[in-house]
Formats: structure tokens, C-alpha cells, sequence
């Protein structure tokens, strides 16, 4: 049996009277990286969101590192070690790169993930470490974003959509970066809907279809077919 690190078990989740997640279910073993794949509204964020106590569930529905986390808070979901890299990476526009990575590091938690490994790891970011956050190209400000939560120490990084509006080449550059990070000992859970990367980057895959797992498997045992029809509901 694999060294479980995250176990997400008969997930439901609500927005208001709307259900988004339906019984979901996922497991993410210590150094793997899974891929969590579907179309528009299949559920991907919010189940990144629930994982990372934005959104509250029952407490044993999320387990992690062997305890259950469903009902806690976001902040305490952080210092147990898993950081969210939203959609959109959200950087705070007043203030400069730098600025931005050290709010990662607030939470205190022990690790090998400094200023220096950052810039390290994305040597652009330290070209322009004071240049205010809105002065980044697309491609900088999601690697700025995934330095400012590498910055907390996780154990479990979350990656939301860190292809969307990049070029090609800007999205090869950051996936590239990916290995270095689960040779680090982390953890990734990458949402996506670019299939081609995802099947790239991850050991195994999750097809979310209207809120419920449609598909999952070994990224190397999966067909194209039996993506697409998992992904299309057809």
C-alpha cells in the first residue's frame, strides 16, 4: 500500500442550494503528483477549495497526514501544510514581487523553501523582485504565485489552472519546474484542462465530469478514448 498523504472520502460540496461536488473521492500518496482533469464546472476548483478549508465539509471527509481537516479553517489548513495556488494567482497588486513571496512565509513553518530557493527556481522573479506584481508578464505572475506558496513549507502543493491564458512556451517553462518540486519530498495535486500536461506531469489522474469522478487511473493507462469520453460525458 502507498504511503497515503491526502485521502478525500464521499466529498459532497454546496454553493448556497447548488451541490458542486457529489461523493468525491480522491487519494494522493506522499512525493506523487495526480492530476485532476475536466471541462468548465466539472468541480475541480472546488474540491481545491474545500481541500484547502475554503469551503467547510464534514471533518472526516479530508484526511491528512492522518488526521481529519474537513472542518477546519483555511489558516489552520496552511500551517498543517497544504498550500493553494488559485486560479487567476490572485498576487496583491500593491505590492512588489518580493512583497508578495514574503506574505508565503508568514505562517513560520520550518522547511527548505527560502527567498534565495525561490529566486533559484525562477531566476526571472529575482530580476524583478521590486517591480510592483502588475508589472509581470502572465507566465511571471503564476510563477510568482507558486513561489509565494512554496514560500509556507507545504507538503501538499495545490495548482489551479496554471496553464490557463499562458502560451505554450510559458506553460512548458513552468511544468518543467514540476519535477524539481516532488524531488523536494512535496506533493502536487494539478488541476487542469490542458490533458496533454496533465497526463505529462502526473502519476495518476482524476477526471471530474458534473461533480463526480467519471474517470481515474494510472496516467500511463489511460486512453485518449477513455479521457475524452469521461471529460465529454459521452
Amino acid at each position: 500500500m502507498p504511503d497515503l498523504l491526502l485521502t478525500v472520502r464521499a466529498l459532497d460540496a454546496h454553493y448556497g442550494d447548488f451541490k458542486a461536488l457529489f461523493g468525491v473521492s480522491i487519494a494522493v500518496a506522499r512525493g506523487q503528483a495526480v492530476a485532476v482533469i475536466g471541462a468548465n464546472g466539472a468541480g475541480k476548483s472546488t474540491l481545491l477549495k474545500s481541500i484547502a478549508g475554503l469551503m467547510h465539509s464534514r471533518p472526516d471527509a479530508i484526511v491528512f497526514d492522518g488526521a481529519p481537516i474537513g472542518h477546519l479553517q483555511a489558516h489552520a489548513v496552511a500551517r498543517r501544510g497544504i498550500a493553494l495556488v488559485p486560479e487567476g494567482r490572485r498576487l496583491f497588486p500593491s505590492l512588489t514581487v518580493e512583497e508578495n513571496l514574503l506574505i508565503g512565509g508568514q505562517g513560520g513553518r520550518p522547511g527548505p523553501w527560502t527567498l534565495a530557493r525561490i529566486y533559484e527556481l525562477f531566476p526571472v522573479l529575482a530580476e524583478r523582485r521590486h517591480a510592483p506584481s502588475t508589472a509581470l508578464s502572465g507566465g511571471q505572475q503564476q510563477m510568482a504565485a507558486i513561489g509565494r506558496a512554496l514560500m509556507s513549507n507545504p507538503t501538499l502543493l495545490l495548482c489551479d489552472e496554471v496553464s490557463l491564458g499562458l502560451a505554450p512556451i510559458v506553460v512548458r517553462e513552468i511544468y518543467a519546474r514540476l519535477p524539481s518540486l516532488l524531488a523536494e519530498g512535496l506533493s502536487l495535486i494539478i488541476v487542469e484542462q490542458d490533458i496533454v500536461q496533465a497526463l505529462k506531469a502526473a502519476s495518476h489522474v482524476y477526471c471530474l465530469q458534473e461533480g463526480r469522478v467519471a474517470l481515474e487511473g494510472a496516467a500511463s493507462g489511460l486512453t485518449r478514448e477513455a479521457i475524452s469520453a469521461a471529460y465529454f460525458g459521452v
